[in-house]
């Protein structure tokens, strides 16, 4: 084999401008597989990051009630409550700690969750109420990194309101601002943090106030209507939420049951990803065939001599394919050093700017471009190999 090695280092070595190129193209090849891993498992992370990445992974959320009423001398009425107004859960708090000890979870975040009308003079605005834990508001949705004002942390008597609501109402930080709940209680509050998501409905609609605060508006002296909690794997929560419901006897709803169609488009992306990073290595395949061929053809001179002094077919094959094997493992250790050096100047994940292509260096999938590469390179000096070791000696001696 060490003799197969050194006669395809020659032959490669004979024509150094051929190999250069060849080389190059492979080289080619593989910075393009590495620079579209990077773009595809970048927007993936952004993709993630910007919906999944806030939201609750798991949820457990009380069951709305329609209360029925009969007025006398009326139909049957079904007072419709509000979506965002639900019953409590008077144990759930129990369980906190319980499920803040499974495995993959990071954060379990108790909310109260209601609504209301937030007034200012004659400014009345309806908003979504979100009562939460001091110390776990940024546990789900990371409302520290969305503060362009004040703080994200969530006291007595304070409220946290969207930039797009700020602007409607003309609130500025520190400011009073009056919030009256779905019950009919009504709170004077002290805008402590403005934030922006970048999303109208919750930049325009939702404020923030402790779980303290939210349970004098709804009047509920215990419980909570909502526990959102995070994991480490958010494709966990398929089997995680399961366990949960089993351990709480609560309703836990993993994320993908909203989430079908986020799903889809993820893996609508990843397949295109594949398909661009196949084609880049049948490119690689396709002209490391050519040019080995070519130099098949070239050699059937040599080849016949070989063949003479008692070479065997196996050894012609074995030449070629280290021809091929060597074309490919420097092709990909050339291209994998140019698609990390082009990688570089690109932010990371956590680090993701408007108008700059997400692309993440840590997914260019270096390693396997270069196996991949190596594999595509072998498998493509066979054909080339096998009709180098069918020429006939006395034929190929004569030419």
């Amino acid at each position: 084999m060490l003799y197969a090695l050194k006669i395809a280092a020659r032959y490669l070595t004979a024509s150094k401008a051929q190999t250069a190129l060849l080389i190059f193209g492979v080289a080619i090849g593989v910075f393009i597989f590495i620079f579209m891993s990077a773009l595809i498992g970048g927007l993936a992370e952004l993709i993630l990051s910007r919906t999944a990445g806030d939201m609750a992974h798991i949820s457990i959320q009380a069951e709305a009630v329609d209360p029925i009423s009969l007025l006398p001398g009326k139909p049957l009425l079904v007072q419709q409550k509000s979506s965002k107004t639900a019953s409590n859960l008077p144990t759930a708090m129990a369980f906190v700690p319980l499920i803040e000890a499974l495995p993959g979870v990071t954060a379990v975040a108790p909310e109260i969750n209601g609504s209301g009308v937030m007034t200012r003079g004659s400014q009345v605005t309806q908003v979504s109420i979100n009562g939460m834990e001091a110390g776990k508001e940024s546990a789900i949705t990371r409302l520290d990194s969305y503060i362009t004002q004040g703080t994200a942390r969530l006291g007595a008597g304070g409220v946290l309101i969207g930039q797009r609501l700020a602007d409607d109402m003309d609130l500025l930080l520190g400011q009073s601002v009056r919030l009256r709940s779905s019950n009919g209680i009504e709170m004077v509050l002290t805008v402590t943090g403005i934030y922006q998501m970048g999303q109208g409905g919750f930049d325009r609609r939702t404020a923030y106030v402790s779980i303290g605060t939210a349970r004098t508006l709804f009047a509920m002296p215990q419980g909570v209507t909502r526990i959102e909690i995070k994991l480490a794997d958010l494709y966990a929560a398929d089997t995680i939420a399961p366990q949960i419901k089993a351990m709480t006897g609560l309703n836990a709803v993993s994320w993908t049951v909203d989430g079908a169609q986020l799903l889809e488009a993820l893996s609508a992306q990843a397949q295109t990803g594949y398909f661009l990073k196949g084609f880049a290595l049948l490119t690689i395949v396709i002209g490391v065939a050519s040019a080995l061929l070519l130099s098949t053809y070239r050699r059937r001179p040599e080849i016949g001599i070989m063949r003479a002094m008692g070479a065997s077919q196996g050894f012609v094959v074995l030449v070629f394919v280290m021809q091929g094997a060597l074309v490919g493992l420097m092709g990909g250790l050339f291209g994998a050093g140019i698609g990390y050096l082009a990688l570089l100047p690109f932010p990371g994940r956590d680090n993701f700017q408007s108008g700059v292509l997400p692309i993440d260096i840590n997914q260019g999938s270096y390693g396997l471009a270069i196996l991949l590469t190596l594999i595509g390179a072998i498998l493509a000096s066979i054909w080339p190999a096998r009709s180098a070791a069918r020429v006939d000696p006395v034929e190929a001696i004569g030419q």
